[in-house]
Protein backbone atom coordinates (compact mmCIF):
# COMPACT_ATOMS: atom_id res chain seq x y z
CA UNK A 1 0.00 0.00 0.00
CA UNK A 2 1.12 3.52 -1.05
CA UNK A 3 1.16 6.37 1.29
CA UNK A 4 -1.09 9.49 0.45
CA UNK A 5 0.48 12.49 -0.80
CA UNK A 6 -1.33 15.70 0.49
CA UNK A 7 0.82 18.36 -2.00
CA UNK A 8 -1.50 18.62 -4.90
CA UNK A 9 -0.49 18.99 -9.11
CA UNK A 10 -1.71 21.57 -10.28
CA UNK A 11 -2.98 22.20 -13.69
CA UNK A 12 -3.28 26.22 -14.57
CA UNK A 13 -5.25 27.67 -17.01
CA UNK A 14 -3.59 31.24 -18.00
CA UNK A 15 -6.22 32.35 -20.02
CA UNK A 16 -9.24 31.58 -17.95
CA UNK A 17 -7.33 32.44 -14.97
CA UNK A 18 -8.08 28.89 -12.90
CA UNK A 19 -6.32 26.30 -11.39
CA UNK A 20 -7.65 22.66 -11.06
CA UNK A 21 -5.43 19.78 -8.77
CA UNK A 22 -4.58 16.05 -9.17
CA UNK A 23 -3.97 14.87 -5.10
CA UNK A 24 -2.45 11.33 -4.63
CA UNK A 25 -4.30 9.62 -2.22
CA UNK A 26 -2.37 6.48 -1.70
CA UNK A 27 -2.87 3.28 -2.89
CA UNK A 28 -2.66 4.53 -5.98
CA UNK A 29 -5.65 6.46 -5.85
CA UNK A 30 -6.37 9.70 -7.39
CA UNK A 31 -8.78 12.77 -6.98
CA UNK A 32 -9.31 15.45 -9.33
CA UNK A 33 -10.79 19.10 -7.90
CA UNK A 34 -12.55 21.40 -10.15
CA UNK A 35 -11.26 19.66 -13.38
CA UNK A 36 -11.97 21.72 -16.54
CA UNK A 37 -13.41 19.97 -19.52
CA UNK A 38 -10.89 17.81 -21.44
CA UNK A 39 -10.14 14.77 -19.14
CA UNK A 40 -7.02 13.96 -20.87
CA UNK A 41 -4.43 16.29 -18.92
CA UNK A 42 -5.49 14.22 -15.90
CA UNK A 43 -5.80 11.02 -16.98
CA UNK A 44 -2.02 11.65 -18.75
CA UNK A 45 -0.35 12.88 -15.54
CA UNK A 46 -2.31 10.27 -13.20
CA UNK A 47 -0.90 7.37 -15.64
CA UNK A 48 2.27 8.99 -15.29
CA UNK A 49 2.18 8.52 -11.63
CA UNK A 50 0.53 4.88 -11.92
CA UNK A 51 -2.81 6.29 -10.56
CA UNK A 52 -6.10 5.57 -11.15
CA UNK A 53 -8.49 8.84 -10.53
CA UNK A 54 -11.33 7.73 -8.42
CA UNK A 55 -13.21 11.09 -7.22
CA UNK A 56 -13.46 13.62 -9.04
CA UNK A 57 -14.33 17.11 -6.65
CA UNK A 58 -16.82 20.17 -7.89
CA UNK A 59 -16.75 23.11 -5.14
CA UNK A 60 -19.53 24.98 -7.11
CA UNK A 61 -21.40 25.23 -10.60
CA UNK A 62 -18.86 27.37 -12.36
CA UNK A 63 -19.80 29.90 -14.72
CA UNK A 64 -16.57 30.53 -16.32
CA UNK A 65 -15.63 26.76 -17.50
CA UNK A 66 -17.49 23.85 -18.52
CA UNK A 67 -16.84 21.05 -15.78
CA UNK A 68 -15.16 18.04 -16.92
CA UNK A 69 -16.53 16.10 -13.61
CA UNK A 70 -19.08 14.18 -15.85
CA UNK A 71 -16.16 13.38 -18.38
CA UNK A 72 -14.03 12.26 -15.72
CA UNK A 73 -17.19 10.38 -13.63
CA UNK A 74 -17.97 8.73 -17.39
CA UNK A 75 -14.58 7.15 -16.77
CA UNK A 76 -15.43 5.55 -13.44
CA UNK A 77 -14.70 8.61 -10.94
CA UNK A 78 -16.98 9.11 -8.28
CA UNK A 79 -18.56 12.55 -8.65
CA UNK A 80 -18.34 14.87 -5.40
CA UNK A 81 -20.23 17.84 -5.96
CA UNK A 82 -22.25 20.27 -3.32
CA UNK A 83 -25.84 18.92 -2.99
CA UNK A 84 -27.53 22.17 -3.04
CA UNK A 85 -26.37 22.62 -6.60
CA UNK A 86 -29.39 20.39 -8.04
CA UNK A 87 -27.18 18.41 -11.02
CA UNK A 88 -29.44 16.45 -12.86
CA UNK A 89 -27.21 13.64 -13.60
CA UNK A 90 -25.91 11.13 -11.16
CA UNK A 91 -23.46 12.47 -8.62
CA UNK A 92 -22.79 12.01 -4.71
CA UNK A 93 -23.84 15.06 -3.05
CA UNK A 94 -22.51 16.74 0.23
CA UNK A 95 -22.95 18.81 2.59
CA UNK A 96 -21.38 20.61 5.43
CA UNK A 97 -19.53 18.24 7.44
CA UNK A 98 -20.47 14.93 5.54
CA UNK A 99 -16.90 13.66 5.96
CA UNK A 100 -15.08 11.36 3.50
CA UNK A 101 -12.96 8.75 4.46
CA UNK A 102 -10.22 8.50 1.34
CA UNK A 103 -8.19 6.04 3.15
CA UNK A 104 -5.95 7.19 4.99
CA UNK A 105 -6.82 10.81 4.29
CA UNK A 106 -10.15 12.78 5.01
CA UNK A 107 -11.92 15.04 2.89
CA UNK A 108 -14.35 17.62 4.66
CA UNK A 109 -16.94 19.65 3.05
CA UNK A 110 -17.17 23.00 4.57
CA UNK A 111 -20.06 25.49 3.61
CA UNK A 112 -19.20 28.59 2.23
CA UNK A 113 -22.18 30.60 0.24
CA UNK A 114 -20.92 33.68 -1.15
CA UNK A 115 -19.54 33.23 -4.85
CA UNK A 116 -22.21 30.80 -5.25
CA UNK A 117 -25.00 30.01 -2.82
CA UNK A 118 -24.30 26.04 -2.95
CA UNK A 119 -20.55 26.73 -2.48
CA UNK A 120 -18.52 24.03 -0.67
CA UNK A 121 -14.72 24.58 0.15
CA UNK A 122 -12.98 21.47 1.23
CA UNK A 123 -10.51 20.50 3.84
CA UNK A 124 -8.20 18.03 3.45
CA UNK A 125 -6.94 16.11 6.55
CA UNK A 126 -4.58 13.64 7.83
CA UNK A 127 -5.70 12.25 11.41
CA UNK A 128 -7.17 15.09 12.62
CA UNK A 129 -4.52 17.11 10.89
CA UNK A 130 -5.92 19.75 8.40
CA UNK A 131 -3.40 19.43 5.36
CA UNK A 132 -4.67 21.23 2.82
CA UNK A 133 -7.87 23.30 1.47
CA UNK A 134 -9.00 23.58 -1.34
CA UNK A 135 -11.04 27.13 -0.99
CA UNK A 136 -12.72 26.90 -4.67
CA UNK A 137 -14.71 30.68 -5.48
CA UNK A 138 -14.66 31.61 -1.66
CA UNK A 139 -10.71 32.74 -0.72
CA UNK A 140 -8.27 33.69 -3.47
CA UNK A 141 -4.60 34.66 -3.40
CA UNK A 142 -5.06 38.62 -2.14
CA UNK A 143 -8.83 38.51 -3.29
CA UNK A 144 -12.00 36.54 -3.36
CA UNK A 145 -14.15 35.89 -5.75
CA UNK A 146 -17.36 37.76 -7.04
CA UNK A 147 -20.62 37.70 -6.15
CA UNK A 148 -22.53 39.16 -8.92
CA UNK A 149 -22.75 36.13 -11.31
CA UNK A 150 -25.69 34.46 -10.01
CA UNK A 151 -28.06 37.70 -10.08
CA UNK A 152 -27.27 41.44 -9.85
CA UNK A 153 -29.91 41.78 -7.34
CA UNK A 154 -28.37 38.94 -4.94
CA UNK A 155 -24.79 40.34 -5.14
CA UNK A 156 -24.98 42.52 -2.04
CA UNK A 157 -27.03 39.59 0.03
CA UNK A 158 -24.06 37.21 -1.56
CA UNK A 159 -21.26 39.50 -0.43
CA UNK A 160 -22.31 39.25 3.22
CA UNK A 161 -22.77 35.73 3.24
CA UNK A 162 -19.23 35.54 1.58
CA UNK A 163 -17.70 37.60 4.87
CA UNK A 164 -19.54 35.83 6.94
CA UNK A 165 -17.83 32.19 5.24
CA UNK A 166 -15.10 33.81 5.16
CA UNK A 167 -14.58 34.89 8.96
CA UNK A 168 -16.55 32.04 10.37
CA UNK A 169 -14.90 29.00 8.64
CA UNK A 170 -12.13 29.47 6.83
CA UNK A 171 -9.90 32.45 8.71
CA UNK A 172 -10.69 29.85 12.15
CA UNK A 173 -8.30 27.39 10.13
CA UNK A 174 -4.57 26.97 11.09
CA UNK A 175 -2.00 30.10 9.70
CA UNK A 176 0.13 27.40 7.89
CA UNK A 177 -2.88 25.70 6.26
CA UNK A 178 -1.98 25.95 2.84
CA UNK A 179 -4.54 26.81 -0.03
CA UNK A 180 -5.30 25.99 -3.17
CA UNK A 181 -8.10 28.15 -4.64
CA UNK A 182 -10.09 27.51 -8.48
CA UNK A 183 -9.71 31.22 -9.74
CA UNK A 184 -6.78 33.35 -9.69
CA UNK A 185 -4.76 35.70 -11.92
CA UNK A 186 -6.88 36.23 -15.35
CA UNK A 187 -10.34 34.82 -13.99
CA UNK A 188 -13.39 37.07 -14.29
CA UNK A 189 -14.50 34.86 -11.57
CA UNK A 190 -12.34 36.69 -9.11
CA UNK A 191 -12.27 40.70 -7.92
CA UNK A 192 -8.50 41.43 -8.63
CA UNK A 193 -6.20 39.02 -7.53
CA UNK A 194 -2.38 38.60 -6.82
CA UNK A 195 -0.02 36.68 -9.41
CA UNK A 196 0.52 33.77 -7.10
CA UNK A 197 -1.70 30.84 -7.31
CA UNK A 198 -1.72 29.31 -3.90
CA UNK A 199 -1.48 30.64 -0.74
CA UNK A 200 -1.71 29.93 3.18
CA UNK A 201 -4.95 31.36 5.49
CA UNK A 202 -2.02 33.28 7.40
CA UNK A 203 -0.85 35.13 4.53
CA UNK A 204 -4.11 36.06 3.40
CA UNK A 205 -4.50 36.68 6.88
CA UNK A 206 -2.34 39.07 6.71
CA UNK A 207 -2.29 40.26 3.53
CA UNK A 208 -5.33 40.00 1.77
CA UNK A 209 -6.61 43.81 1.16
CA UNK A 210 -10.20 42.39 1.26
CA UNK A 211 -9.89 40.99 4.47
CA UNK A 212 -8.54 44.12 6.05
CA UNK A 213 -11.99 45.62 5.77
CA UNK A 214 -13.03 46.56 9.37
CA UNK A 215 -16.52 44.97 9.39
CA UNK A 216 -18.81 43.53 6.80
CA UNK A 217 -20.57 46.59 5.21
CA UNK A 218 -16.91 47.83 4.60
CA UNK A 219 -16.26 44.61 3.16
CA UNK A 220 -18.97 44.65 1.31
CA UNK A 221 -18.53 48.45 -0.20
CA UNK A 222 -15.33 47.26 -1.25
CA UNK A 223 -15.99 43.95 -3.22
CA UNK A 224 -18.63 45.31 -4.98
CA UNK A 225 -17.12 48.67 -6.08
CA UNK A 226 -13.98 46.37 -7.52
CA UNK A 227 -16.36 44.13 -9.52
CA UNK A 228 -15.71 44.80 -13.35
CA UNK A 229 -17.79 43.51 -16.26
CA UNK A 230 -17.20 39.56 -17.40
CA UNK A 231 -18.23 38.25 -20.60
CA UNK A 232 -22.27 37.21 -21.35
CA UNK A 233 -21.88 33.18 -21.43
CA UNK A 234 -21.02 33.48 -17.82
CA UNK A 235 -24.91 33.63 -17.36
CA UNK A 236 -25.24 30.15 -19.06
CA UNK A 237 -22.96 28.13 -17.70
CA UNK A 238 -24.11 27.22 -14.48
CA UNK A 239 -27.00 25.97 -15.79
CA UNK A 240 -25.41 23.47 -18.53
CA UNK A 241 -22.97 22.80 -15.75
CA UNK A 242 -26.20 21.57 -13.54
CA UNK A 243 -27.67 19.85 -16.89
CA UNK A 244 -24.41 17.76 -17.30
CA UNK A 245 -22.55 18.61 -20.52
CA UNK A 246 -22.19 16.65 -23.68
CA UNK A 247 -19.10 13.80 -23.34
CA UNK A 248 -16.62 14.13 -26.03
CA UNK A 249 -14.00 11.53 -24.09
CA UNK A 250 -10.35 11.88 -24.12
CA UNK A 251 -9.62 11.61 -27.46
CA UNK A 252 -8.48 14.49 -30.00
CA UNK A 253 -11.21 16.06 -31.63
CA UNK A 254 -10.74 17.12 -35.64
CA UNK A 255 -12.32 19.75 -37.85
CA UNK A 256 -14.20 19.01 -41.24
CA UNK A 257 -13.29 21.52 -44.29
CA UNK A 258 -16.44 23.69 -45.07
CA UNK A 259 -16.41 25.19 -48.87
CA UNK A 260 -16.22 28.79 -49.58
CA UNK A 261 -19.86 28.41 -51.12
CA UNK A 262 -21.18 26.75 -48.27
CA UNK A 263 -20.10 29.18 -45.59
CA UNK A 264 -21.51 31.72 -47.89
CA UNK A 265 -24.92 30.30 -47.23
CA UNK A 266 -23.88 29.59 -43.46
CA UNK A 267 -23.01 32.92 -42.93
CA UNK A 268 -26.50 34.10 -44.45
CA UNK A 269 -27.98 31.79 -41.96
CA UNK A 270 -26.67 33.83 -38.71
CA UNK A 271 -23.07 31.24 -38.69
CA UNK A 272 -20.42 33.34 -37.08
CA UNK A 273 -17.01 33.24 -39.07
CA UNK A 274 -14.31 33.75 -36.24
CA UNK A 275 -10.88 33.99 -37.61
CA UNK A 276 -8.07 32.95 -35.29
CA UNK A 277 -5.03 33.99 -37.15
CA UNK A 278 -2.65 36.41 -35.98
CA UNK A 279 -3.42 39.86 -35.89
CA UNK A 280 -0.80 40.93 -38.94
CA UNK A 281 -2.45 37.86 -41.30
CA UNK A 282 -5.85 39.09 -40.65
CA UNK A 283 -4.60 42.40 -41.69
CA UNK A 284 -3.34 41.51 -44.40
CA UNK A 285 -6.54 39.76 -45.89
CA UNK A 286 -9.58 38.20 -44.39
CA UNK A 287 -13.16 37.27 -45.35
CA UNK A 288 -15.43 40.23 -45.16
CA UNK A 289 -17.81 39.92 -42.60
CA UNK A 290 -15.36 37.79 -39.68
CA UNK A 291 -14.26 38.86 -36.83
CA UNK A 292 -10.75 38.47 -35.84
CA UNK A 293 -10.11 36.66 -32.35
CA UNK A 294 -6.58 35.15 -32.40
CA UNK A 295 -5.73 32.10 -30.97
CA UNK A 296 -4.07 32.42 -27.76
CA UNK A 297 -4.81 31.51 -24.24
CA UNK A 298 -7.42 34.55 -23.70
CA UNK A 299 -9.37 33.17 -26.82
CA UNK A 300 -12.21 31.60 -24.55
CA UNK A 301 -12.80 34.57 -22.74
CA UNK A 302 -13.12 36.67 -26.10
CA UNK A 303 -14.81 33.92 -28.18
CA UNK A 304 -17.55 34.00 -25.13
CA UNK A 305 -17.61 37.78 -25.19
CA UNK A 306 -18.11 38.60 -28.91
CA UNK A 307 -20.14 35.86 -30.39
CA UNK A 308 -23.59 34.81 -29.53
CA UNK A 309 -23.66 31.69 -26.74
CA UNK A 310 -25.08 28.79 -29.14
CA UNK A 311 -24.83 30.52 -32.29
CA UNK A 312 -23.10 27.89 -34.99
CA UNK A 313 -19.18 28.86 -36.11
CA UNK A 314 -17.14 28.43 -38.30
CA UNK A 315 -12.83 29.18 -38.00
CA UNK A 316 -10.78 30.40 -40.35
CA UNK A 317 -6.85 29.14 -39.68
CA UNK A 318 -3.90 28.87 -41.32
CA UNK A 319 -1.20 26.42 -41.16
CA UNK A 320 0.12 27.19 -37.81
CA UNK A 321 -2.85 26.74 -35.56
CA UNK A 322 -3.20 24.50 -33.19
CA UNK A 323 -6.59 22.78 -34.15
CA UNK A 324 -6.71 20.40 -30.88
CA UNK A 325 -6.01 23.87 -28.88
CA UNK A 326 -8.48 25.43 -30.68
CA UNK A 327 -11.45 22.83 -29.99
CA UNK A 328 -10.15 22.23 -26.56
CA UNK A 329 -10.39 26.22 -25.65
CA UNK A 330 -13.73 26.70 -27.25
CA UNK A 331 -15.48 23.19 -25.44
CA UNK A 332 -14.16 24.26 -22.59
CA UNK A 333 -16.87 27.16 -22.21
CA UNK A 334 -19.11 25.22 -23.68
CA UNK A 335 -18.86 26.04 -27.54
CA UNK A 336 -19.86 23.09 -28.71
CA UNK A 337 -21.46 23.94 -32.51
CA UNK A 338 -18.68 24.52 -34.27
CA UNK A 339 -19.52 23.45 -37.59
CA UNK A 340 -15.91 23.17 -38.81
CA UNK A 341 -13.02 25.53 -40.65
CA UNK A 342 -13.18 27.37 -44.40
CA UNK A 343 -11.44 24.88 -46.34
CA UNK A 344 -8.17 26.32 -47.75
CA UNK A 345 -8.60 29.65 -45.52
CA UNK A 346 -8.50 32.91 -47.03
CA UNK A 347 -6.41 31.78 -50.25
CA UNK A 348 -9.65 29.25 -50.27
CA UNK A 349 -11.61 31.66 -50.53
CA UNK A 350 -10.52 34.13 -52.96
CA UNK A 351 -9.46 30.98 -55.54
CA UNK A 352 -13.44 30.99 -55.38
CA UNK A 353 -13.87 34.49 -56.90
CA UNK A 354 -14.30 36.06 -53.69
CA UNK A 355 -13.02 39.56 -52.31
CA UNK A 356 -11.11 39.83 -49.36
CA UNK A 357 -10.48 43.17 -46.98
CA UNK A 358 -7.71 44.37 -45.43
CA UNK A 359 -7.41 46.90 -42.29
CA UNK A 360 -4.58 48.95 -41.71
CA UNK A 361 -1.98 48.80 -38.75
CA UNK A 362 0.59 50.88 -37.72
CA UNK A 363 2.66 50.31 -34.61
CA UNK A 364 1.33 52.32 -31.20
CA UNK A 365 4.44 54.97 -31.69
CA UNK A 366 2.58 56.70 -34.47
CA UNK A 367 -0.72 57.13 -33.17
CA UNK A 368 -2.44 60.06 -34.28
CA UNK A 369 -6.13 61.35 -34.40
CA UNK A 370 -8.97 60.12 -32.41
CA UNK A 371 -7.24 57.12 -30.80
CA UNK A 372 -9.83 54.55 -28.89
CA UNK A 373 -8.29 52.21 -26.39
CA UNK A 374 -10.46 48.91 -25.56
CA UNK A 375 -9.13 47.26 -22.65
CA UNK A 376 -11.17 46.64 -19.23
CA UNK A 377 -12.11 49.89 -17.31
CA UNK A 378 -8.96 49.00 -14.96
CA UNK A 379 -6.35 48.80 -17.16
CA UNK A 380 -7.70 51.97 -18.73
CA UNK A 381 -7.77 53.51 -15.42
CA UNK A 382 -3.83 52.17 -14.32
CA UNK A 383 -2.42 53.92 -17.48
CA UNK A 384 -3.38 55.22 -20.87
CA UNK A 385 -2.40 57.62 -23.49
CA UNK A 386 -3.39 61.08 -22.99
CA UNK A 387 -6.82 62.25 -24.54
CA UNK A 388 -7.50 58.41 -25.57
CA UNK A 389 -11.36 57.77 -25.59
CA UNK A 390 -12.07 54.78 -23.83
CA UNK A 391 -14.90 52.03 -24.53
CA UNK A 392 -14.31 48.37 -24.06
CA UNK A 393 -14.44 45.98 -25.96
CA UNK A 394 -17.30 43.99 -24.98
CA UNK A 395 -19.37 46.89 -25.16
CA UNK A 396 -19.01 47.44 -29.02
CA UNK A 397 -20.96 44.11 -29.14
CA UNK A 398 -23.89 45.59 -27.94
CA UNK A 399 -23.36 49.20 -30.09
CA UNK A 400 -21.53 51.15 -28.21
CA UNK A 401 -19.90 52.30 -31.13
CA UNK A 402 -17.12 55.68 -31.33
CA UNK A 403 -17.25 57.86 -34.58
CA UNK A 404 -14.91 57.02 -37.23
CA UNK A 405 -11.55 57.20 -38.65
CA UNK A 406 -10.49 56.04 -35.21
CA UNK A 407 -7.28 54.34 -34.56
CA UNK A 408 -7.79 50.85 -31.71
CA UNK A 409 -5.77 50.32 -29.19
CA UNK A 410 -5.20 47.57 -26.32
CA UNK A 411 -2.30 45.90 -24.83
CA UNK A 412 -0.93 44.23 -27.51
CA UNK A 413 -3.38 44.40 -30.48
CA UNK A 414 -5.31 41.32 -30.36
CA UNK A 415 -8.22 42.69 -28.94
CA UNK A 416 -7.95 46.21 -31.08
CA UNK A 417 -8.43 43.94 -33.94
CA UNK A 418 -11.44 41.94 -32.45
CA UNK A 419 -12.85 45.51 -32.46
CA UNK A 420 -11.98 46.53 -35.54
CA UNK A 421 -13.76 43.54 -37.06
CA UNK A 422 -16.72 44.27 -35.25
CA UNK A 423 -16.58 47.92 -36.09
CA UNK A 424 -16.51 46.42 -40.19
CA UNK A 425 -19.37 44.02 -39.46
CA UNK A 426 -21.20 47.76 -38.70
CA UNK A 427 -20.01 48.96 -41.69
CA UNK A 428 -17.58 51.54 -39.83
CA UNK A 429 -14.27 50.67 -41.80
CA UNK A 430 -12.04 53.87 -41.74
CA UNK A 431 -10.19 52.32 -38.93
CA UNK A 432 -6.45 51.96 -37.91
CA UNK A 433 -5.13 49.38 -35.18
CA UNK A 434 -2.43 50.21 -33.32
CA UNK A 435 0.23 47.13 -32.55
CA UNK A 436 1.76 47.74 -28.98
CA UNK A 437 0.70 48.73 -26.17
CA UNK A 438 0.33 52.16 -23.86
CA UNK A 439 3.70 51.24 -22.27
CA UNK A 440 5.56 51.22 -25.53
CA UNK A 441 3.80 54.03 -26.07
CA UNK A 442 4.93 55.71 -22.86
CA UNK A 443 8.54 54.25 -23.59
CA UNK A 444 8.66 56.96 -26.65
CA UNK A 445 6.72 59.90 -26.18
CA UNK A 446 6.15 60.07 -21.77
CA UNK A 447 4.07 59.47 -19.02
CA UNK A 448 0.70 58.03 -19.54
CA UNK A 449 -2.63 59.19 -17.30
CA UNK A 450 -3.93 57.44 -14.64
CA UNK A 451 -7.36 58.17 -13.23
CA UNK A 452 -7.92 59.20 -9.89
Amino acid sequence: MTAPCAVPVSFVDEGLGNSSYLVDLGDRRAMVVDPSRHPGIYLEEAGRRGLEIVFALETHLHADFVSGARELGALGAQLLVPGDGGHAFPVRGLSDGDDIDLGGLTLRPVRTPGHTPEHLAYLLLDGRTPVALFSGGSLLVDSVARTDLIDTEQSEALARMLWRSLRERILTLPDELPVYPTHGTGSFCAAAVGGERTTTVGRERRANPLLAAPDEDAFVKRLLAGLGTYPPYFLRLREVNRRGPLLYGPGEAALPAVRPDDVRRLLAAGTWLVDVRPVDAYARGHVPGSVSIALRPQFPSWLGWVVPFGTPVVFVLDGSTDIPELIRQSRNIGYDQVLGVLAGGVDGWALAGYDLETTAIHSVDEAAGAVLDVRQRAEYDAGHIPDAGHIELGNLVHGDHPPTPVSLMCGHGERAMTAASLLARSGKRDVTVLVGGPEDWARRHGPLVTAG
